[in-house]
């Protein structure tokens, strides 16, 4: 059971609740259990895997038969890792016509955090086979009218999320004559972006403890058809506090699924052994609930029956709604899709612990035969996909730790040797300046990522000022254990309230326990050295040599959390998507 809440801090985190998840769901059981509540938490997570539906039409298709029109129908592939092709869907056939609108939709699994790229294949079937159903066809046994291909970033980033291109030939190889375009639209399937967010207070709650106080969470479920209820949400636990007022929880449509639908509110007592005392439970509806908050009145827990009670008992424990607030809540997709754009910057490390260039030992020994090194790898890797989000694809990128020409140790210069102009053109721009760097620069040290985080910090902030639609992304490739640990926490704590995050893939074999104490992932906000707490998580840290082969990509790990870093800073500054503000 690896990676379960087995310690107190996560134990007592909110869960299901939270404006940034689309979805979630809280612990199950007859008492609430950490490792379950893990479980649905993992399963909260799904801004990552968002699925929409691909609507296709074409122009102009190749005419291949002699005495009528085509009959087309378009196959849609993802190509994977490896090369091969996944066909994800047919569309249906449709008779004598070049310029096809397609009624079957193609169904995808979006995923920000890796590149996707999708193959689209259109062909003529013959007449023999039009009574057979569209998924038995032999695709060898039809007239091959044209290939399309993109990736699926490239389609959600459009404004109308609407993408047309030009059919070619087999693997992409551009036809003597022109052989029509397709049209790809892309929707998400989402049943409904309605939300309620609450605040919870309750006051006079029986104490469980006998040598302090209760310290109690909430627990709500939902009735379900089948009858019982289903856990969608706990809050966080309110430590040694009889009269506790919760953070805000969101609840969406799809959680609680209607106003009128029974839902059940369960009090415990955190207990660090996981059987965590009932205080006391009662069911309202969300439209009750909306009512005790318009009232300004409460409700008491009761206690259920037991083998010694065979009636329930009404107790003095109270609950009181401190807040209803009714809100869309838009998904990563609504933004970039509606003109949000995601700036890549990058910082790489030039400490002599990466061992000489030259040398084949070396984290940054370019290999002559084109194999990349680590830094190379991830500057490869991740700015493959933050650059579809990019529309100039212009990049900041710095070096730090390294000794310049004519000049001291910095720790924070321009990696393509410019004084003024941080900026190259594309991954190509940053991969280039870097290989070049290493020929200029003389690597030093010590690690520091102050000055560097200060720099993005900068460029955010002004972005910000002049209400650019921008989040930037930072990534930091190092290889070391940071020099500067407290002015670095300063730098992120600082940088918390602007439209920033911060990727940091650690090579090497170093120990990198510092990084996760950056990598705010239990839970616990950054603090820096004036008792000033971060607003919200925005590192993401992960050990190259932790990666799973062939199991989990770096860009993976790494991005998983950027999702829902970007949606946690938009709403909590009531950001609307650009087409809708």
């Amino acid at each position: 059971m690896g990676n379960c809440f087995s310690d107190i801090e996560g134990g007592q985190q909110a869960v299901g609740g939270r404006a940034q998840a689309t979805t979630s769901a809280a612990a199950a059981g007859d008492g609430p259990n950490d490792a379950v509540d893990y479980f649905f938490r993992a399963r909260g997570e799904q801004a990552l895997f968002t699925p929409i539906q691909l609507s296709l039409s074409a122009s102009k298709l190749l005419d291949r038969d002699i005495t009528s029109k085509s009959d087309p129908m378009a196959v849609v592939y993802m190509k994977k890792r490896d090369g091969k092709l996944e066909e994800l869907g047919r569309t249906e056939v449709i008779m004598n016509n070049l310029d096809p609108i397609w009624i079957q939709k193609i169904n995808v699994t979006y995923q920000f955090e890796i590149v996707q790229p999708l193959i689209f294949r259109v062909y003529d079937v013959d007449t023999k086979y039009h009574n057979l159903p569209v998924k038995t066809l032999k695709l060898e046994d039809q007239d091959f009218l044209g290939e399309a291909s993109c990736v699926v970033s490239e389609i959600v980033t459009k404004r109308n999320q609407t993408i047309t291109l030009n059919i070619n030939n087999i693997n992409g190889q551009i036809s003597t004559r022109k052989m029509g375009t397709l049209t790809v639209q892309s929707e998400e399937t989402v049943t409904s972006r309605n939300a309620v967010e609450i605040t919870f207070r309750c006051s006079a709650l029986q104490n469980k403890d006998l040598f302090s106080k209760s310290d109690p969470f909430l627990r709500i479920s939902r009735a379900i058809e089948s009858g019982g209820f289903l856990p969608i949400c706990k809050t966080e636990v309110v430590n040694n506090n009889l009269n506790p007022t919760w953070r805000p929880v969101c609840l969406t449509m799809q959680q609680f699924i209607s106003k009128e639908n029974p839902l059940m509110i369960e009090c415990f007592d955190f207990d660090t052994s996981g059987k965590h005392p009932l205080i006391g439970k009662l069911q309202k509806s969300m439209a009750e609930l909306e009512t005790l908050y318009q009232t300004k009145s409460s409700a008491h827990f009761i206690s259920p029956s037991s083998g010694f009670r065979h009636h329930e008992k009404v107790l003095k424990g109270e609950i009181f709604v401190e807040r209803y607030e009714e809100k869309q809540l838009y998904s990563f997709l609504d933004y970039v899709s509606s003109g949000f754009e995601l700036s890549f910057m990058v910082a790489v490390d030039f400490t002599a612990s990466n061992g000489n260039p030259r040398n084949a030992n070396s984290l940054h020994y370019i290999d002559p035969s084109g194999q990349r090194n680590a830094y190379q790898q991830a500057i490869m890797d991740i700015g493959e996909v933050i650059q579809f989000y990019d529309s100039d694809r212009r990049f900041p990128a710095w070096g730090f730790g390294g000794r310049i020409p004519n000049a001291s140790v910095s720790h924070c210069f321009n990696l393509n040797g410019s004084v003024s102009d941080c900026e190259v053109e594309g991954v190509e721009g940053i991969l280039g300046a870097y290989t070049s760097a290493l020929y200029n620069v003389a690597l030093a040290g010590p690690t520091l990522f102050g000055q560097v985080i200060n720099k993005a910090a900068d460029i955010a902030g002004h972005s910000l000022s002049q209400h650019h639609a921008k989040y930037y992304v930072l990534l930091i490739i190092t290889d070391g254990v940071v020099s500067d640990l407290q002015e670095t926490i300063n730098s992120i704590v600082r940088a918390s309230d602007l439209p920033l995050s911060i990727l940091i893939v650690g090579v090497g074999g170093a120990d990198f326990k510092d990084m996760e104490i950056l990598d705010a992932d239990k839970g616990q906000r950054l603090e820096c050295s004036t008792g000033r707490i971060a607003t919200r998580d925005i590192v993401q840290f992960v050990p190259m040599r932790e990666i799973h082969r062939g199991e989990i990509s770096v860009v993976q790990a790494l991005l998983e959390e950027l999702p829902s870093q970007f949606l946690t800073y938009v709403r909590s500054r009531d950001i609307k998507p650009l087409n809708l503000s």
